[in-house]
């Protein structure tokens, strides 16, 4: 799936919204549904231009916390990066970096990240595999974003998504139960 750096995102599955899952259990939902407006960042693929060069070590490092407190849409299929030579190994967890990399080439879902009130972007959840081991450079603004999320910063109805803007009004739903 591929969608410009900005340019608005609308996952096909999800399209009407974001699902949060608590990272912690993987068993705590909550839709969050129209609330913001997305913008695409990383979902690239190979033979479509993209933006090479180093970016702050500050952020790379944020980047990589970010996928380990927040989960977005989960289990929408694998996305695997094609810009590495090699499929992945059978042998080896598609969760686990490849020979060489520092971070996972593949991923079931995404991340959200606040930009300006109103807006947050989304990124799938390997865009740490993409700057780290690809050196794939973001927008400037994701790169801002990054560094000015506080990761404790938690919404007061769902104190255990790393998200400060989902709604009181948000729509629980528990997996458990289905």
């Amino acid at each position: 799936m591929h969608y410009a750096d900005l340019s608005p995102y609308a996952c096909p599955v999800t399209e009407d919204g974001d699902v949060f899952t608590e990272v912690s259990t993987g068993v705590r939902f909550v839709t969050v549904r129209n609330a913001y407006r997305r913008l695409a960042i990383g979902w690239w693929e190979a033979g479509r231009p993209w933006t090479a060069g180093p970016a702050p070590a500050e952020f790379r490092s944020k980047l990589l916390v970010v996928p380990e407190e927040q989960a977005v849409n989960q289990a929408l299929g694998l996305h695997e990066c094609d810009l590495c030579p090699e499929p992945l190994d059978d042998a080896r967890p598609w969760y686990e970096p490849r020979p060489g990399h520092r971070c996972a080439s593949a991923g079931t879902g995404g991340i959200r990240v606040p930009g300006t009130p109103g807006t947050a972007y989304a990124a799938p959840s390997p865009i740490g595999h993409y700057v780290v081991d690809h050196d794939y450079l973001p927008p400037r603004e994701f790169v801002d974003a990054v560094l000015a999320f506080d990761l404790r910063g938690r919404s007061t109805a769902y104190p255990w998504i790393a998200f400060p803007r989902i709604p009181e009004d948000a729509e629980p739903y528990d997996a458990s139960v289905e």
